[in-house]
């Protein structure tokens, strides 16, 4: 049977619980959690700068834990920054400082009260689907080079490659603003990763500003193709919208 978890000992629980890239809703937004004992360890070595033997006496554990625990709390952070994920604090094996049960029966009483993070692994990815601009409803129809004006989208499940077609006639009907409507049905179905051959201005960026990112010049290919080519990461994504004016 494993040894209980002793408790990481917290002075204040966070005034707030989430951290997010500014302009990109949370829901298409890849997390990394953060346990509040890692939040507790920041606070004490990084905001407090007390050394780390100091900050171990604080959450009553050892030194060489704290160390760990701290390291952790630093990916984490570094994770979201670097790679614009959300941070969320959630979870951990921690007790209040003055928590009635340390009063009454000491601080080596029980076990620690574990509170799961919502998911079971560190890093939580979203599902992202991938949307392909088609000419066809199936993964070997021909990829539609246009974006906004595209005969349709098929949406992709990546791990399952289960997919739907969502027709795109409300767009190709429009005389402008197609590449914005188009971005807007992308937003519905949850995607976040749009594949397509060119795409204008004002639709790349209705597609950046909510998290979307765009692979470029797949024209030519069939939508598994065009799949398949950028699970194997040889699609790039795309920076700044490929066609400049026109009807994108």
């Amino acid at each position: 049977m494993p040894r209980p978890r002793k408790c990481r000992m917290v002075d204040a629980k966070p005034g707030v619980w989430l951290f997010k890239p500014q302009g990109i809703p949370a829901r298409l937004l890849d997390e990394v959690y953060l346990p509040i004992e890692g939040y507790e360890a920041l606070r004490l070595a990084d905001l407090e700068g007390l050394r780390q033997d100091e900050a171990a006496a604080k959450m009553k554990v050892s030194r060489q834990t704290f160390g760990r625990i701290l390291a952790d709390a630093r990916r984490a952070v570094a994770d979201a920054l670097i790679h614009g994920l959300a941070l969320r604090i959630e979870g951990g094996a921690y007790r209040m400082q003055g928590d009635n049960l340390e009063k009454t029966m000491g601080e080596d009483a029980g076990a620690c009260i574990v509170q799961p993070a919502a998911h079971t692994s560190q890093r939580k990815s979203n599902m992202r689907k991938i949307a392909v601009s088609s000419e066809g409803p199936a993964l070997d129809s021909p990829v539609d080079p246009r974006f906004g004006r595209a005969a349709g989208f098929v949406i992709i499940d990546p791990e399952s490659m289960a997919f739907e077609y969502v027709d795109n006639g409300a767009s190709q009907a429009m005389n402008q603003g197609a590449g914005i409507q188009a971005a807007e049905l992308m937003t519905q179905h949850d995607v976040g990763v749009v594949l397509t051959g060119y795409v204008g201005p004002k639709a790349f960026h209705s597609l950046a500003a909510v998290g979307i990112k765009i692979g470029q010049n797949l024209e030519g290919l069939s939508v598994r193709a065009a799949v398949e080519k950028y699970k194997s990461g040889q699609v790039s994504i795309a920076e700044a919208p490929n066609r400049t004016g026109g009807r994108p």
